[in-house]
């Protein structure tokens, strides 16, 4: 089972460095992720969601290869390669894996302009090597909702929200 988390910031630099920091950390077999998004609030007050992995993009890539081989045996492979370039990006857009895009909107909504959250779905982690490592971004964000244990986000939040010792 996975945990969500979601961290708050008040500005999108320091989203998209957590998100790189938790990347690094996973490449080196400390946290497993499922799913890993930041959520901005521009000026106007647009949300938008940044994914990990850009479904769209992979299922357009995917469904060109095979519909390229399909086309082949009809003997025309770019036609094959046309269609199934769209029906994987359809197919990839309407893919919601991972945390709910409508949910983190709801986030996105609830931020200041300027504003921008992390939200984390975390399979499996090293706790105690893991808040070493986030020492960083000590006292930079907020805790916007967990569904840890409350000794495992108390441990978070004070490391997230606490001042530096």
């Amino acid at each position: 089972m996975a945990d969500l988390i979601l961290v708050g910031f008040d500005d999108e630099a320091t989203a998209f460095e957590l998100r790189a920091a938790l990347v690094k950390l996973q490449k080196e077999y400390l946290l497993e992720m499922e799913d890993a998004v930041v959520v901005t609030k521009s000026a106007d007050g647009k949300v938008v969601l940044h994914q990990a992995v850009n479904l769209t993009a992979a299922g357009a890539a995917g469904g060109g290869m095979w519909g390229a081989l399909i086309g082949l045996l009809f003997l025309n492979p770019l036609l094959g390669a046309a269609v199934g370039a769209g029906a994987g990006a359809l197919s990839g857009k309407l893919t919601d894996i991972g945390i709910n895009d409508g949910f983190l909107k709801e986030v996105g909504s609830a931020l200041t302009p300027g504003g921008a959250a992390v939200g984390v779905l975390v399979r499996k982690v090293t706790g105690d090597k893991v808040l070493d490592r986030l020492g960083e971004f000590r006292a930079k964000g907020r805790i916007i909702q967990t569904s840890l244990s409350k000794e495992q986000e108390e441990k978070l939040r004070s490391v997230v929200e606490a001042p530096p010792a």
